[in-house]
């Protein structure tokens, strides 16, 4: 999104929508998916601090991706081990922890965690029906600009992240490998 939020520059169909994320090709894909490439590049190109930024369905696997290795960072870094697939396992993970973690303390759902190490840090999100929103940043990044614009991809991606799109979105990721 522009700094107004209004949305200017979405690609339109047979656009690029992919605006930084890998791992996935426009060609074929529905008007949705394209959407959802085009948010994810727009996440990845406008908060600075990024390294890697993964979405992940409710059973772990890897939907979108950015690609650290074609993006440079202010810290010359890459993200774990260099790839999307390690990300989406990570927050797979921290996502499942959490669950349970509130299921335990009768916490209700677990909207956000944040992992904050010497190195970087860790943020993930819920976006809907299980699947998450995981990002890798560096140790400066303003926190506080990271969760906001994650916020604003779960808003704008929740409703359209459905099953049918998801399915879609796996078949590309594994086209792409």
């Amino acid at each position: 999104m522009n700094a107004t939020g209004t949305g200017a520059g979405r690609p339109r169909s047979g656009g690029s929508a992919t605006g930084g994320a890998s791992g996935t090709g426009t060609i074929g894909t529905s008007t949705e998916a394209r959407n959802l490439q085009w948010l994810l590049g727009n996440l990845v190109e406008e908060v600075p601090g990024l390294i890697s930024v993964a979405v992940v369905s409710s059973d772990g696997l890897l939907l979108l991706s950015s690609d650290p290795e074609q993006r440079q960072v202010a810290v010359v870094r890459q993200g774990p081990r260099g790839s999307s697939a390690d990300l989406a396992t990570i927050v797979s993970g921290i996502g499942s922890l959490t669950v349970g973690a509130a299921r335990l303390m009768d916490g209700g759902n677990v909207k956000q965690t944040m992992v904050a190490m010497e190195e970087g840090s860790v943020f993930v999100m819920a976006i809907s029906d299980g699947s998450l929103l995981g990002v890798h940043a560096t140790p400066d990044c303003d926190m506080s600009v990271v969760a906001y614009h994650m916020a604003l991809f779960v808003g704008r991606a929740g409703h359209v992240l459905t099953p049918e799109v998801r399915s879609e979105l796996r078949q590309s990721m594994e086209a792409a490998q």
